[in-house]
């Protein structure tokens, strides 16, 4: 069963967009911007040259949920599964907040497992924060975390 939520996980996160897409607000002029110059990073991925930080990023991350996933037994009984997206925040102190997630429509009683994944977001590290222009900046990324039984 690890194996399977090993490999779907994995699957998932080639088909992320989350890290591609960062949305950044700078400190001063609080406006979006699309790309940052440096990205938050994972400890761990310090030394990584930028090229490959991505990658270095998105291994941490499966590892990360891997690790601290607990499939909620009420979700076990009910054989509830499904894909939920979680957004969050990477802030000027490379802290993680503002996390949302989000079930598809048609997937009843979700709930359960959305609440799982915000818990396995917030528990995140403290990351490198992400810079623009000298200055940290937040960073919003979203995460595919897949449940299935």
């Amino acid at each position: 069963m690890n194996k399977t939520l090993i490999l779907i996980f994995i699957f998932s996160q080639l088909l992320s967009f989350g890290q591609e897409k960062k949305i950044t607000e700078t400190s001063e002029e609080k406006k979006p911007i699309t790309v940052t110059e440096s990205a938050p990073i994972f400890h761990g991925c310090d030394e990584i040259d930028q090229s490959n930080s991505v990658n270095c990023f998105k291994q941490k991350m499966a590892e990360h949920v891997i690790k601290n996933m607990r499939y909620p037994t009420v979700a076990k009984q009910k054989k509830i599964q499904g894909r939920i997206l979680v957004t969050f925040l990477i802030n000027y102190e490379g802290v993680v907040e503002n996390i949302v997630a989000k079930s598809p429509e048609d997937c009843k009683d979700c709930e359960i497992l959305e609440k799982e994944a915000i818990r396995i977001i917030s528990l995140l590290p403290k990351f490198k924060p992400g810079m623009q222009k000298g200055k940290p900046v937040k960073v919003k990324y979203t995460q595919p975390i897949t449940f299935k039984l």
